[in-house]
């Protein structure tokens, strides 16, 4: 029996909505799912899986499982891998589930991504549920139907920034184009970099600055870039930056 106050861990399942029902109620029901969280596409209108949403919310109501629709762009590989990101900080101390094989290709590859970004993935476990009948495809129609065998799948680490590197990004990406001496500046402030050297304090915050955060996101990540702009040395995200800047914080 468990103490009051205690929270229960709950079972959390994310599934991306395609042209399946089965293959999101079968597993579910079989996990014993608390809450399932369906990643529908984020343009309403056009899309075309809006029924099977509601056909898996009234098979999941039948088994007393609730749902909740949360919407990301179903072509943007990034906002998918956010959205799974953020929903697996929301439920941390649950068991959290990850379905791969109910949505798109897309779907499949960020909801990985998503389970990788974390150091500790003990309570993340994605699967891919093998369907029993694969009928001849006919497009907006069902594509499988019965779930064959669950398959569970490993969750490898993505390299990421240490934490002080992923702060100083964010202050980049908040301040486009920001001078080298303030965001050392703010680097100081925040605890980032440390200057030990009070004699020369302008060219020692540089150094520090630069050994500690420029060098390791401009060499080893390739996050950002430097630009001799007058007699200022300006800090701009790149492009890979950027689109690691819409996952990573």
């Amino acid at each position: 029996m468990n103490s009051p106050g205690i929270e229960i861990p709950k079972r959390i399942h994310i599934a991306p909505v395609g042209f399946e029902i089965d293959r999101v109620v079968l597993p579910a029901v079989k996990y014993k799912a608390d809450i399932v969280y369906l990643l529908v596409h984020d343009n309403v209108s056009s899309d075309k899986s809006t029924k099977y949403a509601e056909k898996i919310q009234q098979e999941l109501k039948k088994k007393k499982i609730t749902t909740e629709i949360v919407h990301a762009n179903r072509t943007n590989l990034m906002e998918i891998v956010r959205t799974v990101k953020e929903l697996i900080l929301k439920h941390r101390k649950s068991e959290i589930f990850i379905n791969v094989a109910s949505g798109s290709k897309i779907h499949a590859i960020g909801c990985m991504m998503g389970c990788m970004i974390f150091d500790n993935r003990k309570n993340l476990h994605p699967y891919y549920a093998e369907a029993e009948k694969y009928p001849a495809y006919k497009d907006y129609q069902q594509q499988t139907y019965g779930v064959k065998e669950i398959h569970a799948l490993p969750t490898y680490q993505m390299q990421t920034p240490k934490p002080e590197l992923l702060e100083a990004l964010a202050i980049i990406k908040a301040n486009p184009g920001i001078r080298k001496s303030e965001l050392a500046e703010i680097a100081i402030k925040k605890k980032l970099i440390t200057v030990n050297s009070v004699e020369n304090y302008k060219m020692a915050r540089f150094t520090a600055l630069d050994k500690n955060i420029v060098i390791p996101l401009k060499k080893i990540w390739g996050f950002i870039d430097e630009e001799r702009i007058g007699r200022n040395r300006k800090i701009f995200l790149t492009e890979d930056g950027k689109l690691a800047s819409e996952f990573l914080f």
